[in-house]
């Protein structure tokens, strides 16, 4: 993953490998009850328009309706015209015709703003028709930072985690304060029980592997230039891998050891058949020569 573009990757990178993690997300923002197992159909990302081409973050069918999520790191006061020009581009893919009238259908969509804590909740422009008839587009956003680590876990937002350490990242007393920092630290090692139960107990180690690696790497970037927080970091959050390696490596060395012995065995079992054989053949020979020098004598 390259850093200018870390947070849509490790947004992306959600979506392709664990995209069921989405669905708190969304029934958090739209008011939706979807079960977290509901299957998701991932449609295509990019689009044409007379403008030239637009790539969405996510364009996500959920039963029958279209969803679509953006990533921005940034404040952007352009945001809404991004965004209904992105919906316009979805909806044209979806033009249906009803009773004999065509139809278009917006997608639900919604902003996620991983840095800043302000107030508002949408963002909204006015769309005014030939005629003089208005209508009010909005999109509600989503403010990461607005959220503590109790509330991610209690909500199952695990789709916000590897974000969360970004409301760290102004935290200077993190390098002065050990105090500040344990608690810091604390909070990731309840992150790391939490994840290892989620999936870790549910026999889901890919899912569990996944997640730290994500975290890690927006960690890694946040405080790319202080090291001895990162290591901290690291070792709460990449030493439970290690863990697993190490249970791996053992593992692999029983089961070859195992193997081995087995092959040892078998082999052991023919060498004594073997003995057994030539040891027969050598008594039968015997008393051949032994017949033999009987009827020669007689």
């Amino acid at each position: 993953m390259e850093n200018s573009t870390i947070f849509d990757d490790v947004f992306r990178t959600m979506l392709e490998k664990m995209p069921k993690l989405v669905i708190p997300l969304i029934n958090e923002v739209f008011g939706t009850a979807y079960p977290e197992d509901i299957e998701i159909i991932q449609k295509r990302n990019e689009h044409q328009t007379q403008n030239g081409r637009v790539i969405t973050d996510s364009h996500l069918l959920i039963a029958d309706r279209i969803y679509h999520i953006e990533c921005q790191s940034t404040d952007d006061s352009t945001m809404v015209i991004r965004m209904i020009e992105y919906d316009f581009a979805i909806s044209l893919e979806n033009v249906q015709k009803e009773n004999g009238r065509y139809r278009m259908y917006f997608p639900q969509s919604c902003v996620l703003y991983l840095r800043g804590t302000k107030k508002m909740d949408m963002i909204s422009m006015e769309l005014v028709m030939p005629n003089g008839n208005t209508a009010e587009y909005t999109v509600p956003i989503v403010q990461v930072q607005n959220f503590t680590c109790d509330e991610m876990l209690r909500k199952h937002l695990l789709f916000l985690l590897p974000y969360h350490v970004m409301r760290y990242e102004k935290e200077k007393d993190l390098d002065t304060d050990s105090k500040k920092r344990k608690e810091f630290l604390d909070e990731y090692r309840k992150i790391e029980k939490y994840l290892e139960m989620k999936f870790l107990d549910h026999g889901n180690e890919k899912s569990y592997r996944d997640m730290i690696e994500l975290i890690i790497r927006i960690a890694d970037y946040v405080f790319r230039d202080r090291e001895e927080i990162k290591k901290g970091f690291g070792d709460v959050m990449g030493g439970k891998v290690l863990e697993l390696e190490s249970d791996k490596l053992i593992q692999r060395g029983i089961e070859q050891g195992i193997e081995q012995g087995i092959e040892q065995g078998i082999e052991q079992g023919i060498a004594m058949e073997r003995k057994k054989t030539e040891a027969a053949e050598a008594e039968i020979r015997r008393l051949k020569k032994l017949l033999e020098e009987r009827n020669n004598k007689q």
